[in-house]
């Protein structure tokens, strides 16, 4: 089944066409890295498959369902690149944060259960930070807060998670265990995942599809023999050259 379906989509924001004539599917289960430059449309094309911006022209599917008629938003979890941007002097803690994940349109209102509360510890467990469960929020690191995030979007277990640009202003070590978890949620798990991002390294080393963004939108499986440099060079002209850093490729996790 097709997680999500764009057909001949066109975008205008401010006057100006951002993404022209789009054409992509997404199985369940793929694992898409979005790359392009700055102010290429990037976070316009989530927006818009999330209907949090009007097309022009063209058509996008939600899990099957034209997206003027889908209505299973909680399928369906979105952390954008603001998210960890929060008061730090707000009084909650880590927990109680990531049980705010379980208050979903049938819950509003009524106290979360033991059923709930296991899901919540079950959570925090997966996503490495249930020492800091009792701390409050403003007491942890920007990676501690941006793990937290993604615990609180998968508390619900959605099926299709979108995050754009979840890692900045970390160190190198904690984005690499960001995006194992997210290796693991995909493989294990299997959640279906777009990730915008300017880490290219991890993109072709953990994904399984590239979305090239830059006004016009191309997609790409990633395989061994995928010409990456081609690919990228879609997105960021003639003259990018691609270099890989050290990543513990997706392989670690097909065993």
């Amino acid at each position: 089944m097709k997680a999500i379906e764009v057909r001949n989509l066109n975008v205008i924001r401010d006057g100006k066409l951002v993404i022209r004539n789009a054409n992509f599917e997404i199985n369940k289960g793929d694992y898409v890295g979005i790359i392009g430059p700055n102010g290429g449309g990037k976070t316009t094309l989530i927006l818009t498959i999330l209907g949090q911006i009007p097309k022009l022209s063209g058509s996008i599917k939600l899990f099957g369902k034209d997206i003027e008629e889908f209505n299973e938003w909680e399928k369906i979890a979105f952390i954008p690149q603001d998210a960890v941007n929060f008061d730090n002097n707000f009084p909650i803690t880590v927990k109680e944060f990531v049980s705010l994940g379980r208050l979903g349109k049938n819950k509003i209102g009524r106290r979360l259960n033991k059923g709930d509360w296991e899901e919540v510890n079950k959570t925090l467990e997966f996503m490495g930070i249930s020492d800091i469960a009792n701390k409050r929020i403003g007491e942890i690191s920007i990676g501690q807060k941006q793990r937290m995030f993604l615990a609180m979007a998968l508390v619900r277990n959605p099926e299709l998670i979108i995050l754009d640009e979840p890692i900045s202003n970390v160190d190198p070590i904690t984005q690499e265990k960001f995006y194992k978890k997210l290796s693991d949620l995909n493989y294990k798990e299997g959640k279906t995942i777009l990730v915008v991002s300017h880490d290219l390294s991890a993109v072709f080393c953990r994904m399984n599809k590239v979305i090239c963004v830059n006004v016009d939108v191309n997609i790409a499986e990633i395989k061994e023999n995928t010409d990456i440099q081609g690919i990228v060079r879609k997105a960021y002209g003639e003259h990018f050259y691609f270099v890989f850093h050290r990543h513990e490729c997706k392989g670690e996790f097909e065993k």
